[in-house]
């Protein structure tokens, strides 16, 4: 096909490889692209823990298809990357796998390439390499194979379009991986063992590779069809036939992680759940997001204001959340103020993740007790002596008043500012929709608030369904007090007040 020269007025489009199911799998390159995108158009098997990294005003367009129903056929596809590019705007397309592997992507290239727009290919981590690596199976091994083939298992393998080799495959090649193969199945393991495979050769079957929802099953060519009927494995799913499937007895890694396929429920905010969502799914688990807050600025932000820039007058500030660190500090850039504002002031903070969020802006904090809350600040200050000593409190509208009470009595004159405040969000119709679909194993709250605004924002059928299943853990006492008196019975606390406590913790609940 000859190829246009490219129209400088037109847009781009990037055509990306989103990799296997793995949101930590995509390219640096593929994430730059991603966040530049005005358009994304993705399909089923790209992840959706990629969206995020898209610019929140980029225009999102789905074109994903499932065996036996097409609603977007590939000359739709063509027509959108085109016609967006033509309106001058950057195009993600998004691909699960690799863009060249079996995946369209080089039609994709040529219509682009004969409507004269510029593209450029973003290669993914495909399929074919990283599942069965997740399975615990190298495609090759000194040992056992230098040679591997991928073929596409979809095509009809008695008709002319079915272009396969099989007395060279079954012959000539070490390993064999098959993709989009399993409503073939049976008819690649006969063709496989008709020309001169042995019946015994070892096959592994995975579907959802490289996610939480991971599964494998093994056998022999012989057998492999029944056991996959039995077990009722669909796709998506990766075929591998050859001596290396007999490795994963040793190397299988990720199929025993301790949370593999565990289903979580996690509460939190959306910009503070990553660190509690990517520590669960590193340790295998399912992650579902159903923020129950959402934080925001002061009504008024006189007082906050008023505070900052009359800093000098403070001894000390005392940070007990993070979002009170990264609300009062981005006032205080602002109102035209750098960390010479803070003079010499002392920072007390409650919390490690607080501590961190300190140290992140290259601040020490004075004090951080061990026991992560307000009476250990308090017990802390008791040591110190802070009689006569002004103390500003930058928190949250509404706030346990214990901490400024506390200190008073120890002769401290306490300045208290609202610096953000929680709300309640609306729940996303498709988020309410994956909870009545899932079961939850595990439901977590990690503040009060998230406790309280769990039994405001879900429907009493909803909520008791979730509750019927999952075991509720929360991250402190204070936490925990709250879910029993809304009369939940609460299985995992940790000892340590911290995110990675709380993991741990859930990990412990399933060993």
């Amino acid at each position: 096909m000859e190829r246009s020269k490219p129209d400088s007025s037109s847009g781009r489009v990037y055509l990306i490889g989103a990799g296997p199911g793995d949101p930590g799998l995509l390219t640096v390159r593929g994430k730059e692209l991603l966040a530049e995108a005005e358009v994304v158009v993705y399909d089923r098997l790209a992840s959706p823990r990629l969206l995020p990294f898209a610019s929140p005003g980029a225009e999102r367009i789905y074109v994903g298809k499932r065996m036996g129903s097409h609603t977007v056929t590939q000359e739709d596809i063509n027509r959108i990357i085109v016609e967006k590019a033509r309106e001058g705007k950057c195009v993600a397309r998004l691909k699960g796998g690799d863009p060249f592997m079996f995946g369209r992507g080089g039609e994709e290239a040529q219509i682009l390439a004969k409507a004269g727009i510029y593209f450029e290919v973003v290669p993914g981590v495909t399929s074919a390499i990283a599942v069965p690596a997740y399975a615990g199976i190298p495609l090759t091994h000194r040992a056992h194979t230098a040679s591997v083939a991928f073929i596409t298992g979809h095509r009809k393998l008695d008709s002319k379009e079915a272009d396969i080799d099989w007395e060279g495959l079954a012959k000539g090649v070490g390993t064999l991986v098959f993709l989009m193969g399993m409503k073939n199945l049976p008819n690649i393991a006969e063709r496989l063992m008709k020309y001169g495979r042995s019946p015994d050769t070892p096959v592994a079957v995975t579907r959802w590779g490289t996610t939480p929802l991971q599964t494998s099953i093994t056998g022999k060519l012989i057998n492999i069809a029944e056991k996959i009927r039995e077990a009722r494995l669909g796709p998506p799913s990766i075929i591998v036939v050859g001596e290396v499937v007999a490795l994963r007895d040793k190397a299988n890694w990720f199929e025993n992680l301790p949370l593999l396929g565990k289903r979580i429920l996690v509460t939190r905010t959306r910009e503070q759940a990553s660190d509690l969502v990517r520590l669960l799914e590193r340790r295998g688990a399912y992650c579902l997001e159903c923020p129950t807050i959402e934080v925001h600025w002061p009504k008024d932000l006189r007082p906050l204001d008023q505070a900052i820039n009359s800093l000098s007058g403070f001894d000390w500030v005392i940070f007990s959340s993070t979002n009170a660190v990264r609300f009062f500090f981005e006032r205080l850039f602002k109102l035209g103020f750098d960390l010479r504002a803070l003079g010499n002031i002392r920072i007390a903070v409650v919390g490690a993740g607080t501590g961190k969020a300190i140290s992140a802006l290259h601040l020490n904090s004075d004090v951080m007790p061990d026991d992560f809350h307000a009476e250990g600040l308090i017990q802390a200050f008791s040591e110190i002596g802070v009689s006569g000593k002004r103390i500003l409190i930058p928190r949250a509208e509404k706030a346990r008043e214990i901490l400024p009470k506390r200190l008073s009595e120890l002769g401290a004159e306490i300045t208290l500012v609202p610096a953000y405040r929680t709300l309640a969000p609306d729940l996303k119709p498709e988020v309410l929709k994956i909870l009545e679909q899932e079961t939850i194993d595990v439901l977590t709250f990690t503040s009060s608030s998230t406790v309280k605004n769990f039994f405001h924002l879900l429907s009493d059928d909803l909520r008791n369904q979730i509750l019927d299943q999952a075991k509720v853990a929360c991250i402190g006492p204070i936490t925990a007090r709250t879910a029993k008196a809304f009369g939940l019975e609460v299985t995992v606390q940790p000892d340590k007040f911290t995110i990675p406590s709380l993991v741990s913790a859930i990990e412990d609940l399933f060993k």
